[in-house]
């Protein structure tokens, strides 16, 4: 039997989920399967591919795959092989991926591989491990059948390493991944390059399955062998298909420090709806970054398991792509800092 003070409870949790669904401002929005979300306005363009697969009733395992491939190919400078490279030169990527049957897949510090998020897939289907890093990863994808790319620069990428290298010195800014042409203006904190970005997914197919993607060039001129947390399973990326999923982007250090993502799911399953458990999780960050979380950028999209749609973030500036079949648009949602 289920105490009256329990009961008060849940019904309190009922509240909260009840009025997010509700309330557009909070960014937490019910759609009907199937469904796609990402983040950053990069996501507008996975989206698309994502989309590919899931309107003609495919899986959103090979949603999320098909969808940040987009932004893999896109040799941008700040994911893929024209990413910016660590201080030493050499463009490293993580990648992680997760079925609705706790399958998950990741690879990190992979160098001159195209699609680390198909890695990823391949680890997670055809070994007995999770995650695969540096060389051992590199050896396993050509294995595999995945071509090895030239070891050479993007352009971008070599002007924007050759600037570093005047001064040679490392300092996280908030939304570089925004690239100043989102419909929020990004807050900047250094000198005008772009340091990390990446790309996250998250699908319900038509069976209303979910999965999750993240995949990343981690921080530019890092040091040589620094992992995020994008390539960690709980971290960048969680998916419980009896809860919900989440995917994390940002600055990956303060991400691990509280399991993120998987936070962020506990606490859909307590009962918050996906905005407001995504808020609870940066709460906490910033609680234990004090001061320092003005310096720092974290944010956080999940969607629970009746398709719900939610993201929070440190600073405005932070947006997020949403597409399913009678809607595509990108949302700005709340902020623990205001502009």
């Amino acid at each position: 039997m289920v105490s009256r003070k329990r009961f008060l409870q849940l019904g309190m949790l009922g509240g909260v989920s009840s009025f997010f669904l509700k309330n557009a401002a909070g960014q937490s929005l019910n759609q009907k399967k199937p469904i796609v979300i990402s983040t950053w306005d990069a996501g507008l363009a996975a989206n698309k591919g994502a989309w590919e697969v899931l309107s003609k009733g495919g899986t959103a395992l090979d949603a999320v795959e098909n969808g940040v491939k987009i932004t893999e190919a896109s040799q941008n400078c700040c994911v893929g092989l024209g990413a910016n490279p660590d201080r030493d030169g050499y463009v490293t990527l993580d990648a992680s991926i997760m079925d609705h049957q706790f399958n998950c897949g990741a690879v990190g510090a992979l160098e001159r591989i195209k699609h680390p998020i198909s890695v990823a897939r391949r680890v997670m289907e055809k070994t007995p491990h999770v995650m695969l890093v540096g060389v051992g990863a590199q050896q396993f994808a050509v294995e595999e059948g995945f071509p090895l790319e030239p070891e050479t620069l993007s352009e971008d990428a070599r002007k924007a390493y050759q600037r570093w290298l005047k001064n040679s010195k490392y300092e996280p800014a908030i939304n570089r991944e925004n690239k100043g042409h989102g419909p929020a203006a990004p807050l900047r904190f250094d000198n005008g390059e772009w340091n990390h970005d990446t790309i996250g997914m998250l699908a319900m197919d038509i069976n209303g399955n979910l999965s999750g993607s993240c995949t990343t060039s981690g921080m530019g001129f890092k040091m040589r062998g620094r992992l995020g947390d994008s390539p960690i399973i709980g971290a960048g990326l969680f998916v419980d298909n009896e809860v919900g999923a989440c995917v994390a982007t940002g600055q990956g250090e303060d991400v691990i420090r509280v399991a993120g993502s998987h936070s962020v799911v506990e606490m859909m399953r307590q009962g918050f709806a996906p905005a407001m458990a995504c808020k609870k999780v940066i709460e906490r960050i910033v609680k234990i970054k004090k001061a320092d979380a003005k310096k720092i950028q974290v944010a956080f999209i999940a969607l629970d398991r009746n398709g719900v749609a939610g993201a929070y973030s440190i600073h405005p500036g932070f947006n997020y792509a949403i597409k399913t079949g009678s809607r595509e648009q990108l949302l700005n949602p709340g902020s623990y800092f205001s502009v």
